[in-house]
């Protein structure tokens, strides 16, 4: 295993974190409990959930994750594994999770306390929020289009004093934002620069080999003011894995399963997945391995968030780490790239 250090702060992590939204949907906690114990004999130490997971989000199996995860870390040396968790931004179809939603004072508390609770901890490594609570271009939407009428009061200086209190309380150490905007992320790192509160040190989004919109504006970012990408989806449903090609539907496939998750099966999607698919073949690895191993090489990632259902599948995806891609592949990355650009924002 290869590791990093989460910006600004001495927190090391493995480049490789293991994604856990299938514990609870589509993976049992005994399976959830050998992929933990495979994932660390490798080398891993950072794990990624949310407190609205499993996915598909669902009543029924809201906080699942977190609690399958929570009877494994009891077990363990806590203060050798890294663990971040997510607090569910506003969804009306969500309402389930908590009376209030959104990132009010009274909703934070009551999200945090109750996720520490299902993951058996005392603390979480990196809190953070799941998504703006404002309209912004995010979950596979490309271009912003301004809401005129809408009702969202800019809070940026409230909830960063609200972390900054939990950070100071022990409840975290450090805090994170997912699915969030070149100019979200910047207000974040300018609110705690002129508060003297905590910062921003990680930024959750996707990024994979059919989604490189994070390089617009965001990779600048995270480079010049050292905020480490979390890399999410970087198979991209699986769909990066080669088996949906030629029109497949593998059974218990994640797109077999939930159709709704349509964000990475377009046409365009399927037409640069067989170009990769092309690429990979001639260089002798599977297009797996070539997909994690381009997030794994960027500059910008502090973590790769790999996810999988089977043991099988855990084990090559974590073999990424060992795959080394050349200036001249990646070129040709580059080039495949421009016959369909970000094809599944």
């Amino acid at each position: 295993m290869k590791y990093t250090t989460i910006p600004n702060t001495n927190i090391e992590v493995s480049k490789i974190c293991l994604g856990t939204m299938t514990f609870g949907e589509q993976n049992t906690e005994q399976e959830a409990h050998e992929q933990l114990n495979y994932a660390v004999s490798k080398g891993i130490n950072f794990i990624d959930t949310a407190e609205m997971y499993s996915v598909p989000g669902r009543k029924e199996t809201q906080g699942s994750t977190e609690k399958f995860i929570g009877s494994w870390l009891k077990h363990q040396q806590r203060e050798k594994l890294v663990v971040a968790t997510k607090i569910t931004g506003p969804s009306p179809g969500l309402a389930y999770i908590r009376d209030n939603m959104g990132f009010s004072n009274e909703a934070i508390d009551d999200a945090i306390n109750k996720s520490l609770k299902r993951l058996q901890t005392d603390y979480i490594d990196v809190y953070q929020l799941h998504w703006p609570e404002r309209t912004a271009n995010f979950f596979g939407i490309r271009n912003y289009k301004h809401n005129f009428n809408e009702k969202w009061e800019d809070n940026f200086k409230q909830i960063i004093e609200k972390l900054d209190s939990l950070v100071k309380e022990g409840k975290i150490r450090h805090y994170g934002v997912s699915n969030e905007t070149p100019w979200g992320l910047m207000r974040h790192l300018d609110e705690s620069s002129k508060n003297n509160l905590t910062r921003c040190k990680t930024i959750q989004n996707a990024y994979s080999l059919l989604n490189r919109t994070f390089e617009i504006g965001l990779a600048e970012i995270a480079m010049r003011e050292k905020v480490g990408l979390l890399a999410y989806s970087p198979m991209a449903f699986g769909m990066l894995s080669g088996k949906y090609l030629n029109g497949k539907m593998p059974k218990n496939a994640r797109l077999t399963l939930f159709p709704v998750f349509s964000r990475y099966n377009s046409t365009q999607s399927q037409f640069l997945t067989q170009k990769y698919a092309e690429l990979a073949q001639e260089l002798g690895i599977s297009l797996a391995k070539l997909s994690l191993a381009f997030v794994n090489h960027q500059p910008f990632v502090t973590s790769n968030i790999i996810g999988a259902t089977t043991l099988n599948q855990l084990k090559e995806n974590i073999e990424s780490i060992e795959v080394s891609l050349s200036e001249d592949v990646l070129k040709r990355i580059d080039e495949i790239q421009e016959l369909q650009p970000n094809p599944a924002p």
